[in-house]
């Protein structure tokens, strides 16, 4: 077969070639197909001219296929399988029934917050499902992982994410600052301001080398200022219990700080207003959008951030006690 006749075998001719090799009758053929018989005898005159062999011969009364034709009936049932399989329309998607595996990469801000009642609505609905929350990684394996399928959705809240992302908003909050008891900010009565905000140290769930994915330092970082940050943590859940036995200031999202003034005495005030307010939103790579399961995922996750902002000025659950040593682990 030469490269010029390997381009004319489309695929109208292969099913054509299939359905001859397998009825062995260009008259049941031309029936199968909805077709007139001269039209499909036309057909066989080309195949046989594309692959330089008989195909069918007679034997007696019928048409029995060539060795040629006998192999070739195989490859074409092969390949037409698999282009159907591929050409298929999208499966539907199940939640019941579901056994698939999802993984959401999020800012740990959001932690205690959303990933709870999240989790727990898709265990309801979908018991088979299981679901890996994992933290952010690195700008560079973040979007290899969601190019390359790995990573199904992101929740974020850095102030520029990647334009080439689909996006949606989830959620926007107040910025305020944590501060325990005897602070001196906790006994103030206006709000803080820039000025004072800056003369304060900083606990900070960002490093500094990471400062400009923070929606605070990279604020920041937009008026040409910068914190002084003497502490970070690796996870959000522990900043609580480290500024129950400091000085430091922590500036969060209101839900978070909520949360956690329902189990620590601290102080909870408005963050100074250049900080603006602190948006999240999901992130999803095109080749996950237009998956039934992928659809599903990111509907669950809008629903229960919609759920948030119709709770928004009530009580959250609060954290769990801890012990120093659980946290530091």
């Amino acid at each position: 077969m030469t490269g010029q006749a390997h381009g004319s075998l489309d695929i109208r001719l292969m099913r054509t070639l299939l359905i001859l090799l397998t009825e062995c009758s260009v008259s049941r053929t031309a029936e199968l197909l909805g077709q007139a018989q001269p039209t499909v005898s036309l057909n066989l005159k080309r195949l046989r001219e594309i692959l330089d062999d008989p195909l069918l011969v007679r034997s007696g009364s019928t048409l029995v296929p060539t060795e040629r034709g006998l192999a070739l009936r195989e490859t074409m049932r092969e390949i037409l399988s698999k282009i159907d399989t591929h050409l298929a329309p999208h499966p539907t998607f199940d939640p019941k029934k579901s056994t698939r595996h999802f993984r959401i990469v999020s800012t740990n801000c959001l932690g205690t917050v959303f990933l709870p009642p999240l989790i727990g609505a898709i265990a309801r609905v979908a018991p088979g499902v299981s679901v890996d929350v994992s933290p952010m990684p690195n700008g560079e394996d973040l979007l290899s992982g969601m190019s390359e399928g790995a990573i199904d959705a992101v929740i974020g809240n850095w102030p520029h994410p990647p334009e080439h992302l689909r996006i949606a908003p989830i959620l926007t909050t107040d910025i305020v600052c944590l501060v325990r008891p005897n602070h001196r900010f906790a006994k103030q009565q206006d709000r803080i301001t820039l000025e004072e905000y800056l003369k304060e140290s900083h606990l900070s769930p960002t490093s500094d080398r990471d400062a400009h994915i923070s929606p605070i330092d990279g604020r920041l970082i937009e008026l040409g200022l910068k914190r002084r940050i003497r502490a970070t943590v690796p996870e959000y859940a522990i900043a609580p219990y480290v500024l129950a036995q400091s000085d430091l200031v922590f500036t969060t999202g209101y839900h978070f700080a909520e949360q956690v003034a329902q189990t620590f005495p601290f102080a909870v005030l408005d963050a100074p207003p250049e900080l603006g307010e602190m948006h999240f939103y999901m992130l999803w790579h095109d080749c996950k959008h237009h998956s039934p399961d992928q659809v599903w995922l990111r509907r669950m996750i809008k629903s229960v951030a919609a759920s948030m902002r119709a709770l928004n000025g009530a009580a959250l659950p609060p954290l769990p006690p801890m012990r120093w040593g659980q946290a530091a682990g």
